[in-house]
């Protein structure tokens, strides 16, 4: 659960700070969704959750109860492995992050400093899973490709956040102002999208190949981890189609209401495919956490 809850809120603080960057303008940012607290907040979240995740690990590790916090497995943990130094680098980048986020989350400058801290943040959960497993010059692109893929996540899953806040907002609020941002919003992250689920589909296949192998795809069905991999697949190509249809028919839809100065149908389909799309993305964040957990088919070769 800890884990989930990791993903789920560096992916949207790291996401969220960069959809406000290349889908909003400079007056936009603080007035329309309200940064600051949505940014430090996660930002602060994080760190909490970064701290219950290291003294979860520190005890499964030593194979001690959780509580009383053992103090030297945790010493342990952070003076001599890799995954301790990247869980020290990340509690840097949120406290940077909430820091910047609670002075100036809406200047572009600063707004760019929690993006970059952030996404360091998001980045060093690849220490925390399969990842960092391999050594030499295989262990590199695994964990390049992990990181590559977190990060590409970590932009969908702000986008969506972003874009959920665009559309529920208050009726007494949606103007035609706030409907031409949002239709603006809707296409700039449809450009963004294709270089997303790029990345996602080649991260992707490289990761496939190094935890499951070429032998291991006919008989992936027969392994908790191969069940938990293809629910996510299915998820995935779920979201591309949603995703497909906001581009090419919702979006467009939504630009032909605002002329007609009649958005209510079309603004409510539109909520209603980003919420099942939210939905998809939320599950697939919690089979990542699972699977982060078993051992994949390649590690029994």
């Amino acid at each position: 659960m800890v884990r989930f809850a990791l993903y789920g809120v560096l992916s949207g603080l790291f996401g969220l700070s960069a959809f406000s960057l290349y889908a909003l303008r400079a007056g936009e940012r603080g007035k329309t969704l309200a940064l600051k607290p949505w940014l430090a907040g996660s930002a602060v979240l994080g760190l909490l959750l970064s701290a219950v995740a290291l003294v979860l690990l520190a005890a499964s590790m030593a194979g001690t109860p959780p509580w009383p916090i053992d103090r030297d497995a945790i010493g342990v943990l952070l003076s001599g492995s890799a995954t301790g130094t990247a869980w020290e680098a990340r509690m840097a980048a949120l406290v940077v992050a909430a820091v910047v986020a609670l002075v100036a989350a809406g200047r572009a400058f600063r707004l760019g400093l929690v993006a970059l801290a952030s996404g360091i943040a998001l980045a060093t959960l690849a220490w925390t899973g399969h990842g960092a497993m391999d050594e030499g010059p295989i262990g590199w692109v695994h964990l390049v490709a992990d990181i590559l893929h977190l990060l590409a996540a970590g932009v969908w899953v702000g986008a969506l956040l972003g874009l959920v806040l665009l559309v529920t907002r208050p009726p007494a609020q949606v103007d035609r102002p706030h409907l031409m941002l949002t239709h603006r919003a809707l296409h700039g992250f449809g450009t963004m999208g294709m270089i997303v689920v790029g990345t996602i589909v080649v991260t992707g296949l490289v990761n496939a190949w190094l935890l499951v192998g070429p032998g291991n795809v006919l008989t992936l069905g027969g392994t908790p981890y191969g069940r938990l991999l293809i629910a996510k697949l299915v998820l995935f190509a779920l979201m591309l189609g949603l995703a497909s249809l906001n581009r090419f028919r919702l979006t467009p839809a939504l630009a032909r209401s605002i002329a007609r100065n009649d958005h209510r149908g079309a603004l409510g389909t539109l909520r209603a495919s980003l919420a099942v799309e939210t939905a998809c993305i939320i599950l697939i964040l919690g089979l990542v956490a699972w699977l982060g957990t078993l051992a994949p088919p390649a590690s029994a070769m």
